[in-house]
């Protein structure tokens, strides 16, 4: 018998999900992909999780990475979905829709969970920050391993501006300028958050992460700084840990994709 876990990562563009065997964070379906309604709602999104659900074949609890505040299920921000999310109480309305329990997540959050547990922040103490940079900065503070959720460390103020007004990595294309141009950004980003938190550790995720290799040994900080390890799959690994688990046959029909 082995565990699975059913997660969905909800990004601006798209919404994504899979089955993960949640002993080794390993997606074991195909990690199915539909477009994120226009315009973003309530009511457009639960079915699009319903038919995500159904494309793995998936009759279960489930996890959902969500960009935005969460708190106990309800929502409190949706920077790149609609604002009639706001107030919403997604686990309710995703779980109607699925028939089964479902636990809400920032995405931030989720894809820093999925680090600690499978990836680059795997059996590390102290204050571990996970920072995503995408559409925008999304962060994921541990402590311990332990979540301290929905920090939203990329809306902190430096400069006279949003952080990730400057330093996420759509403004970098945005702006049309070179990874050595835009890393001194995150340079002073990532001294600025060091000053707050005095962090052990920094993991860097995200859409940027696929080409760490262009601007991460360009950062100099004083606090150790990795790539994220799971790439894409982060958000659904995440989301599928924090929710309850279905135990199943070793020789299930469920394969990897």
């Amino acid at each position: 018998m082995t565990t699975h876990g059913f997660g969905i990562d909800i990004g601006g563009t798209g919404m994504k999900g899979a089955v993960v065997d949640l002993s080794t964070g390993r997606l074991v379906t195909e990690r199915f992909r539909i477009p994120t309604p226009r315009p973003a709602t309530p009511t457009a999104m639960a079915g699009v999780v319903g038919e995500l659900a159904d494309r793995a074949d998936w009759d279960g609890p489930a996890g959902v990475a969500f960009p935005g505040i969460v708190r106990r299920g309800v929502i409190g921000s949706a920077a790149n979905i609609d604002e009639s999310w706001i107030g919403v109480d997604g686990a309710r309305l995703f779980g109607d829709a699925l028939g089964h329990q479902v636990t809400m997540i920032n995405d931030a959050d989720a894809a820093g969970l999925a680090e600690m547990t499978y990836g680059a922040g795997r059996g590390r103490r102290g204050v571990v920050i996970m920072l995503t940079f995408g559409t925008g900065i999304g962060s994921g503070l541990f402590v311990d391993g332990t979540l301290v959720p929905n920090t939203e460390l990329g809306h902190l103020e430096l400069d006279g501006h949003d952080a990730e007004s400057r330093a996420a990595a759509r403004v970098r294309e945005l702006e049309g300028i070179g990874w050595r141009d835009w890393a001194p950004r995150v340079q002073r980003y990532l001294r600025h958050v060091e000053m707050l938190f005095s962090p052990d550790l920094f993991i860097v995720g995200g859409g940027a992460s696929k080409s760490s290799g262009k601007w991460l040994p360009l950062i100099d900080v004083a606090t150790e700084i990795v790539p994220a390890e799971l790439a894409n799959s982060a958000g659904i690994v995440g989301a599928a840990a924090s929710a309850p688990a279905q135990t199943v046959p070793v020789d299930s029909d469920v394969d990897g994709g």
